[in-house]
């Protein structure tokens, strides 16, 4: 179980971060999960954990969405005051980490600025993706499932995965273009 986690923290911590826009939230989501995910299902297979994660984490982000809302509610009817804006210079965490042998001593400051623009400009066209598309796109490419792996962890049909990662893709490909970005 520990091994399942430690290799899939970083990836789910991203892919709250792209639903719910909050560092500080994605991370107590993801721990979340990962607390549901020992308690329920620790005597699972190691086969069986991707799916089920899967399904933990987006049910967690569902209900950090159903508390917001329910919160903005109340912070608007009880204060004049509307809620703070975002932090403009978001900084990704994980984006300043390299993975173990990931050597890019040949890339000059010019190159690396370049790339992290260019991630930085994903990660935001990820975001407006709608959110089934965007939790297909994650749940394929990000997660790398298989379509039936997917479609258990979406509960929906493999069709549905299919048409919502196919969507997502040309979504991302026009919006990358339209910003004169070519992969």
């Amino acid at each position: 179980m520990s091994t399942f986690l430690a290799g899939v923290e970083r990836r789910a911590f991203k892919q709250a971060v792209f639903a719910v826009r909050d560092d500080e939230a994605a991370l107590d989501i993801v721990q979340d999960a990962m607390l549901r995910l020992t308690q329920s299902y620790g005597g699972r297979g190691a086969e069986e954990l991707p799916p089920l994660f899967q399904r933990i984490l987006q049910n967690a982000i569902r209900d950090w969405y159903r508390r917001q809302k329910v919160r903005s509610l109340w912070t608007t009817l009880l204060s004049s005051l509307a809620p703070g804006g975002e932090e403009t210079e978001a900084r990704d965490p994980l984006e300043t980490l390299r993975e173990a042998g990931d050597s890019n001593r040949e890339d000059g400051p010019a190159e690396q600025r370049e790339r992290s623009q260019v991630i930085e400009i994903i990660g935001q066209e990820i975001e407006r993706l709608p959110p089934r598309q965007r939790e297909a796109f994650l749940l394929r490419y990000w997660e790398e499932l298989d379509v039936a792996e997917t479609a258990k962890a979406m509960r929906c049909s493999e069709g549905s995965v299919k048409t919502h990662c196919s969507r997502a893709a040309h979504a991302l490909a026009a919006a990358l273009r339209g910003r004169g970005i070519t992969l």
